[in-house]
């Protein structure tokens, strides 16, 4: 959960979850509890025992703030929540047995690293030697926050308040998030007025993400054949590979309250407002954003036929003018404005009911939007595939080209940390009428060697890693996550390539799935940061229109289609476009008949 400063509302605050001053009685209970031997987790205070999430939240207030709970959606396990950099961070402590000898076996904790005999032990090692929790969240534990309750009292208040079945096992840390629990809120010690607040916070939360909560539904279906795996087995998806995803678990924070917290409670409308709550009602967007037949460029005339050579060859000027890293400024200004990363107004956040669109695509009333994300996808790469198969010059032209184009996916990748333009430029050089000019491609290694090792060697591998789920971009260096395999997921009718996706496979199968839709959990969450991301690296820029129309999708539909055509069904535009690649590869190289 992102908390925008000292003044951000929290959807569960401290005060809805302020248990009574505890009793006499309850003080030498904590007394004698803190006496045990060191090694018991309940001798220390920093130990909350099976306290909800919603309430670990509500205590790790400051920066550096830590405890540790039990995991109440796979029993046995640990949690440990950390507040660092106006983030509330949940890490599930892994569990590995470890055979000392032919009959003594012991345990051992982890978070990412280093492994250690008890939770004591590796708590001590992390705050005294300010070690990270994790490579990619960077977060460090500082305080703890201590308990006041003993165990016994808090158990009974929260615990036994649980009256849903417990979560399906299997899965890898889901925690909560995925299987949220309900409460008997007549069984916890909170005023009336709390209880109802609590009840509220928790409708709100349940209402999210629907999509993704059925593609789990259905993932468990599947599985219901299979062994199921303890959370904590190794697993080529799990947080030790370097993902980002799998442990980080961000609280749910209900619109509302983001928009309170930015705007103040005037602007709201009390036609909405409900028992003291405002209950905004999105728009469902059913018309796509793009529109290729109304939209006015100096680059080409009112009307226009597909692929006009006056204008071909205007994109290919100031494509070859531009540097990589200024052209993947200006592809990261367009796709994070495209898809509401950046400058979303209030009043856009009032339609989509959301803060971002990283939310918004998660959501049933979110298709719009994802499939827009989609056709910029799959237009982008057709256009870049153009650049290098419209090239009627030698092989070592087309090869100076494919250095720009790999020099511009390098930048997206390192620089902008945009993993939708990025994936989208490999899509192009990926292309099969791209990817079998094996002329071009060789002149490429004796031309431009590093552009080749860098693209060989480092760019295809990430890009496979991303679609598998065993890397990520660091969040800190994030402008737009690796969305794709979610749109695809979701919106499975459109196509956005050929071949098999990751997640098709039998040696993956639904593990894969289960990443992608566990990051989208993730995502949904941090759009605020991806905004704060892109603000920072396009800090000062400087746009040139031109180029910047380079990389808008409605200028892309109507070079590639024409003023008439870009508005046809898609999946006939992209049917017909494919066969124009095909050809325009073919008379570049002629394909070698056998005999």
């Amino acid at each position: 959960t992102r908390h925008s400063g000292s003044n951000s509302i929290r959807p569960f605050s401290k005060e809805k979850f302020w248990l009574e001053p505890p009793s006499e009685q309850q003080r030498k209970q904590l007394e004698e509890e803190l006496k045990l031997s060191g090694t018991n987790l309940k001798s220390h205070a920093w130990y909350h025992g099976q306290i909800p999430w919603e309430v670990s939240e509500s205590l790790v207030l400051n920066h550096g703030d830590f405890l540790i709970r039990d995991s109440q959606s796979s029993p046995g396990d640990f949690v440990l929540t950390a507040h660092w950099e106006q983030e509330t961070l949940h890490f599930l402590i892994r569990k590995t047995a470890v055979q000392s000898g032919e009959t003594y076996t012991r345990v051992q904790y982890s978070l990412e690293g280093e492994a250690f005999d008890s939770i004591p032990a590796l708590v001590h090692f992390y705050v005294g030697g300010r070690a990270a929790l994790s490579r990619w969240s960077g977060a460090q534990i500082h305080r703890p926050v201590n308990r006041t309750l003993p165990l016994t009292y808090l158990e009974t208040a929260f615990c036994t308040a649980v009256g849903a079945p417990p979560c399906p096992r299997g899965l890898r840390s889901g925690e909560e998030r995925v299987c949220p629990r309900r409460w008997d809120l007549t069984s916890l010690p909170l005023s009336e007025e709390n209880k109802l607040s609590v009840a509220r916070s928790h409708r709100r939360f349940l209402t999210t993400n629907v999509l993704i909560d059925i593609c789990l539904m259905f993932y468990f279906l599947l599985r219901d054949d299979r062994p199921q795996p303890h959370p904590n087995q190794d697993s080529p998806f799990s947080d030790t590979d370097g993902s980002c995803y799998t442990e980080l678990y961000p609280g749910p924070q209900s619109y509302v309250e983001r928009l309170r917290v930015e705007e103040g409670s005037a602007g709201l409308d009390p036609l909405r407002v409900e028992d003291g709550n405002a209950n905004f009602s999105p728009v469902v967007e059913t018309v796509s954003s793009f529109k290729p037949s109304g939209y006015q460029s100096p680059l080409m005339p009112k009307e226009n036929k597909p692929l006009e050579v006056g204008v071909l060859r205007r994109v290919k000027e100031l494509l070859a003018e531009i540097d990589p890293r200024t052209a993947a400024k200006h592809i990261t200004k367009a796709d994070c404005k495209m898809a509401r990363i950046l400058e979303v107004t209030p009043e856009m956040q009032r339609m989509m009911g959301v803060s971002s669109g990283m939310e918004l695509l998660t959501l049933p009333h979110g298709q719009q939007l994802r499939l827009d994300l989609l056709e910029r996808f799959q237009t982008m790469a057709i256009m870049l595939a153009v650049d290098v198969l419209g090239c009627t010059g030698t092989n070592e032209e087309r090869a100076g080209l494919l250095h720009k184009i790999i020099q511009i996916a390098a930048e997206l990748k390192s620089t902008m940390g945009n993993m939708f333009g990025f994936a989208a430029v490999m899509r192009a050089l990926e292309l099969p009428q791209v990817s079998r000019l094996e002329q071009t491609w060789m002149a490429l290694r004796q031309r431009h060697t590093e552009g080749a090792i860098l693209y060989e060697k480092s760019l295809r591998p990430f890009m496979k890693s991303l679609n598998d789920g065993r890397e990520s971009c660091p969040l800190s260096n994030t402008t737009f996550p690796h969305v794709l395999p979610l749109l695809s997921l979701l919106e499975k009718s459109v196509a956005v390539g050929e071949g098999t996706e990751p997640w098709e496979t039998v040696e993956v199968g639904v593990d894969v799935v289960m990443f992608h839709l566990g990051a989208a959990r993730t995502i949904a969450q941090l759009g605020g940061i991806y905004r704060s991301n892109a603000e920072s690296k396009l800090q000062g820029f400087q746009e040139q229109a031109e180029v910047l129309e380079l990389f808008l999708t409605d200028f892309q539909m109507r070079l590639l289609w024409g003023s008439r055509g870009a508005t046809e069904n898609q999946a006939l535009r992209y049917a017909k476009f494919d066969q124009v690649l095909t050809a325009l590869s073919n008379k570049l190289e002629p394909p070698v008949r056998s005999r």
